[in-house]
């Protein structure tokens, strides 16, 4: 009897014992999975608690893609350079030697001789100087105002002995001794102004250009030459002639009077001012020059425009960590390109530890997202790097879209590889499911290594 009450006692103890065993497994069970959820939160995993949505970059609709600069075409620079004609062309300020015997000139006396300067393409020259006037017409005694514009040196000087023995008889015919030289061409006074040096200063020259040498390219060849990388691919033309300042700013106020009819939309682009001619360097390929070979001819007053190149910059976040990066100007950069630029691939050779922890994502155990977990937990096992980059872009209205890149996908098609253009944020995080690997991967080699050998123990 007293050995069955014992039995029966020993089995009431042992199943009072599995019963506190069991609700003490199940209730550190629980504090264990608060333990890991309340890690999961507090260790940067936010693509997990905090996912950020994109347009998929292969379904990007076109007018948000930056637009190519690789296949960009120098144009011919022929094409800024005035085709000269074949004889001198007269017109105002331009100043002729003339001699007329007997008139302009002693009769058997040395008409006088003038060389060219230095810089003159011209020949010798003899005669008195006389100017052609504003209204093109040449000043001689005895006889009415010539009309001389447009006329050749040959012409003037028939034209002249007409006035002398036909018009007027001051001279008889066959004793005309009458010649006609240039002194000096007439010449355009323009200003070009440049931004192209490396300190980017502005640079302001005033330039006197010969006549049939006015044109564009003869005032960047007096001026340093064609735009370098520091400037923008395009020469603008300020034609003095057509600015009218009053005009253009009350067109400006009108223009921005009434806003749109849809308050959703933005004001349209401001129209060119049609006194400013802007001339690009370089073009898609099959697609020609707009302007007209008139608008490449400088007049004086006009002023020629390089501007400095803007500073085009991209930004980058998240395990990028936070920078501002240049982009070239002449050839594309995707964003592959991009992150060696910035040195992404350095996630890939630490695990997604090395360059987060040593720029602020954290250190701890994985470095990249901070503590513990933030996607870096297996950062010194080999754990997955990050592979999801997003691409914020502003929009012309002030607005943005958010770009979802696939590295993955980006490596296998350039459809998926959308180009950088000035102003992105690149932000690279973790995709969801290499957070909880990289993460289930930390935790299995810090607890459950310690279990393992604990246990042996």
């Amino acid at each position: 009897m007293r050995a069955h009450f014992s039995i029966s006692e020993q089995l009431s103890k042992r199943v009072v014992r599995g019963r506190r065993d069991f609700r003490t497994d199940r209730a550190s069970g629980l504090l264990v999975a608060l333990c890991l959820l309340l890690l999961l939160g507090s260790t940067g995993c936010q693509s997990v608690l905090s996912p950020i949505s994109g347009i998929p970059a292969h379904r990007l609709p076109p007018q948000f893609l930056a637009q190519p600069k690789n296949n960009l075409i120098p144009i011919d620079v022929a094409r800024l350079r005035q085709e000269p004609p074949r004889e001198y062309l007269l017109d105002t300020s331009d100043i002729l030697g003339i001699y007329i015997e007997g008139v302009l000139g002693e009769i058997d006396a040395m008409p006088p001789f003038h060389m060219p300067t230095a810089e003159s393409n011209l020949p010798p020259a003899i005669g008195y100087p006389v100017p052609v006037r504003e209204d093109g017409t040449l000043p001689l005694p005895l006889v009415a105002p010539i009309r001389v514009r447009g006329l050749t040196l040959t012409q003037v000087e028939n034209v002249i002995r007409k006035a002398y023995t036909v018009d007027q008889v001051v001279l008889a015919e066959g004793k005309d001794r009458i010649f006609v030289t240039l002194i000096k061409e007439r010449e355009y006074a323009v200003v070009v102004m440049r931004r192209d040096g490396e300190e980017q200063s502005l640079s302001n020259q005033l330039v006197a250009l010969p006549a049939y040498k006015n044109d564009v390219l003869h005032a960047l060849a007096e001026t340093g030459g064609l735009p370098g990388l520091n400037a923008k691919n395009e020469v603008k033309i300020f034609k003095g002639r057509l600015m009218d300042g009053r005009k253009r700013d009350a067109y400006v106020r009108q223009f921005y009077s009434s806003p749109p009819s849809d308050p959703c939309l933005c004001y349209p682009p401001l129209p060119d001012d049609p006194a400013i001619i802007s001339i690009p360097l370089r073009l898609p390929p099959g697609e020609v020059p707009t302007f007209n070979p008139q608008d490449i001819i400088l007049e004086s007053g006009d002023v020629v425009l390089i501007e400095g190149r803007e500073r085009e910059v991209f930004y980058t976040g998240g395990m990028l960590g936070g920078g501002e990066h240049p982009l070239p100007r002449d050839y594309d950069l995707d964003v592959i390109g991009a992150m060696s630029m910035v040195g992404g691939q350095a996630l890939s050779l630490s695990g997604g530890g090395g360059r987060g922890g040593g720029r602020g994502g954290g250190g701890g155990f994985g470095g990249g997202g901070g503590g513990f977990g933030g996607g870096g937990g297996a950062g010194m096992v080999g754990g997955v790097a990050p592979g999801q980059l997003y691409i914020i872009r502003k929009t012309p209205c002030g607005d943005q879209i958010t770009i979802a890149v696939d590295m993955v996908r980006a490596l296998r098609n350039p459809r998926s590889r959308p180009l950088i253009q000035a102003g992105d944020m690149l932000w690279l995080q973790y995709k969801p499911s290499e957070e909880i690997l990289n993460f289930s991967l930390g935790t299995f080699f810090t607890y459950g290594i310690s279990e393992v050998l604990g246990g042996r123990r």
